[in-house]
């Protein structure tokens, strides 16, 4: 096979997909977990040394200075990363997609003078003041350590224990050494459903005063069990994991309150019918939990007794198909005003003491701070989600927008300081600014050591006049010359699922998209129904249904840009995604040969009953009584009406999708007499951080596509 590779690396050793795979997607040298001191004097970050280091240190900016001092080097506090890592450790790393190493994570106190993170399983302690640190020697390995709000201490998990110890390395179990608890019971860490689908990374709390810590309590016995094997390595005994698939129970979870000295507090709310704990807020205004329904249509925000562990209803909201969790969000202000966020009037709106704040044409997203004095959070227009904007509502009730350049921001912020990160088409990767109120005439941009990739995306931005698609156009950048302006083979590369969109004003959003054009293909991206953003009735166009709605848009959106250009040969059409873009993929050639003639489907979801609870019954309900929606949305009986090519690559260790979707749907295409291929990553999760698979991987699938999609007439 050769591969024609874009003009921008003709002549060099490094190609593309090369380098894509050892920057780990361009994220390598990128500013990253940024936190501002309550002062605003120090900005606290994460960087690697350079585009193509995994190995992240900690970092401080004294704003003042302007100047970046290096506090903490993993490559001089440890020899290797990964000796050491916990399970636990290991778990919350896929649950986030991390694949970097080094300092992962960190945390600080109050003030943030303190940090505290895991590095090989041990503990270390950085003072931020002075940049000195320390390992502190506990029994380990060691997970997500916190120091409390006053920095006198440090709270971590090891294992099943909930863990504390002094300074000076004294340290204690505080939860989870009881011999009568099952080894199924561990404390403080977030259960499954918690991290891969609300975003709840964490499972304990300190209070502000740094006396009592709050809990999260998790028994997964009644979890069925899920062998995840190694056929690589038939002498490597199976891995056991606990997988609560749509329709089976979840994890037990509670929370409790528990005393420096071990005494322990239930925190009392009805969890039979709220059984979701998907946030906690501890702030000097109170103790604050969100909890939910299992059908998800309600939510209630409980204020909690610190004494006695009773709660009190602040907050009930209901949706007949389901309550959105909106991140940042419940937040109690210190003057005992609730803020949360909800769908009211079409569109997901701030609410201020029940009351929405922002208007129906403005779609919130996150909450990223509150006081009584402001509230900053992020929005975009409700009929455009390709940028998304950094708002403030003041005290008077003024909205102003922070930014205004199309694009991605986010900022977060402390004392008279604000750090702003943007993204945008104009240039590659993201700038952090850090602004000071205290000198206005001047603004830092935090160094990024990120690579600039070797294709440039060159995208035209389109929006479809039935349903009001958002879709992105790339071509090769020699269409002109080489290719004779001709049409070209087509190749959708959606995500077109619920929560994440691919459609977005930024430039290293389409460089893998820009690649494949480059290749000699019309690369058409489209956001579908049920993509955030885009209000209530939108991301609800899914409910009962994932598939018709999602399919039916890239149809659209495809259909409608060859009525706009010559370009497009819709007589070879390719489809390819990820995750639910590889669902997606796989359902397109099933159920629309006609306009489909070729996929390749990434670890896909192909049959609903094997996927998670949370995000399952969001969608299509619950298994045991709506049945007839899971088979509607099973890619499994649609297996003898394969008639094009169909390329399933699947990673054999993902505890995520688990291979079985691509196995199940293997077995029943073979069973039909249908062709097609199957491409099993030996020791792959659902991410792919290995360099060579990722590398390879690219130029398997480009292989792939030259060789199935019909030769022109």
């Amino acid at each position: 096979m050769t591969t024609t590779l874009p003009d921008s690396t003709i002549g060099t050793s490094d190609t593309f997909p090369r380098q894509q795979a050892r920057t780990q997607r361009f994220t390598l040298g990128a500013p990253r977990n940024i936190t501002v001191s309550a002062d605003g004097k120090r900005v606290i970050f994460l960087r690697s040394a350079s585009g193509s280091d995994s190995m992240n240190a900690l970092w401080v900016l004294d704003v003042a200075s302007g100047t970046e001092r290096l506090v903490s080097d993993p490559q001089v506090l440890l020899t290797t990363d990964n000796d050491g890592l916990s399970l636990e450790e290991r778990a919350q790393r896929e649950r986030t997609r991390e694949s970097g190493g080094g300092i992962t994570a960190y945390a600080t106190d109050r003030a943030g003078k303190v940090a505290a993170f895991a590095l090989g399983g041990r503990l270390f302690a950085a003072g931020l003041l002075t940049g000195s640190v320390r390992p502190i020697d506990v029994a380990g390995p060691v997970f997500d350590p916190r120091p409390d709000p006053t920095a006198r201490r440090i709270a971590y998990i090891s294992g099943r224990l909930l863990c504390l110890t002094e300074l000076d390395g004294t340290w204690r179990v505080l939860a989870g050494s009881d011999p009568a608890e099952a080894d199924t019971v561990s404390w403080g860490s977030a259960d499954f459903i918690a991290a891969e689908e609300m975003h709840r990374f964490s499972g304990y709390w300190w209070s502000p005063d740094g006396n009592t810590i709050a809990s999260c309590r998790v028994d997964t016995a009644p979890v069925e069990e899920w062998n995840i094997a190694d056929p690589a390595n038939p002498a490597t005994p199976s891995r056991t994991v606990r997988y609560p698939a749509a329709g089976t129970n979840n994890a037990t979870v509670s929370l409790h309150l528990i005393g420096l000295t071990g005494s322990r507090t239930d925190v009392d709310w009805d969890s039979n019918l709220f059984p979701y704990i998907t946030s906690v807020n501890w702030s000097t205004a109170g103790l604050v939990v969100h909890v939910q329904s299992r059908d998800q249509r309600s939510t209630m925000t409980l204020q909690v007794d610190e004494v006695t562990g009773a709660t009190n209803v602040l907050d009930h909201d209901y949706d007949d198909a389901w309550v959105e969790l909106v991140p940042g969000t419940p937040r109690l202000l210190n003057d005992g005003v609730l803020v949360t966020a909800a769908d009211r009037n079409g569109a997901r709106r701030l609410l201020v003491s029940g009351e929405p704040v922002t208007p129906t044409d403005l779609q919130v997203r996150s909450v990223l701070s509150a006081t009584p004095n402001a509230i900053t959070f992020t929005a975009n227009a409700i009929n455009d989600a390709t940028s998304l904007h950094v708002w403030r509502r003041h005290a008077d009730g003024r909205l102003t927008a922070l930014t205004n350049e199309p694009g991605v921001h986010w900022m977060t912020e402390g004392g008279s300081t604000t750090v702003m990160r943007s993204a945008s088409m104009d240039k590659p990767g993201a700038t952090v600014t850090v602004n000071s109120a205290h000198d206005t005439t001047h603004a830092h941009i935090i160094e990024s050591f990120t690579e600039i990739p070797l294709v440039a995306p060159d995208v035209q931005f389109f929006r479809t006049d039935e349903t009001g698609l958002s879709v992105a156009l790339l071509l090769p950048h020699d269409h002109g010359t080489r290719h004779g302006g001709g049409p070209l083979p087509v190749l959708l590369d959606p995500y077109g699922g619920p929560h994440a969109l691919r459609v977005q004003r930024t430039n290293n959003a389409f460089v893998t998209s820009q690649w494949f054009a480059d290749q000699g293909f019309a690369v058409v991206v489209t956001d579908g129904r049920g993509t955030p953003g885009r209000g209530s009735a939108w991301e609800r166009a899914v409910r009962g249904d994932l598939a018709t709605a999602p399919l039916n848009d890239q149809i659209e959106a495809l259909q409608f840009v060859a009525t706009q250009t010559s370009h497009l040969d819709l007589r070879r059409v390719a489809i390819r995604g990820w995750s639910f873009g590889g669902y997606l993929a796989t359902l397109a050639v099933l159920r629309r040969p006609d306009i489909f003639h070729t996929a390749i489907a990434g670890a896909p979801v192909t049959e609903w009953r094997l996927y998670d609870t949370h995000y399952t019954e969001r969608y299509l309900g619950d298994p045991n009584t709506l049945g007839e929606r899971y088979s509607a949305s099973s890619l499994l009986p649609l297996a003898c009406d394969l008639e094009r090519p169909l390329l399933l690559i699947h990673g054999l260790a993902d505890d995520n999708v688990v291979a079985a979707h691509t196995l199940q749907l293997s077995s029943a295409l073979l069973a039909a007499g249908r062709t097609h291929e199957v491409l099993p990553l030996i020791g792959v999760t659902h991410m792919t951080p290995q360099e060579q698979v990722a590398e390879n991987l690219l130029l398997h699938q480009l292989d792939f596509l030259h060789r199935t999609l019909p030769t022109p007439a």
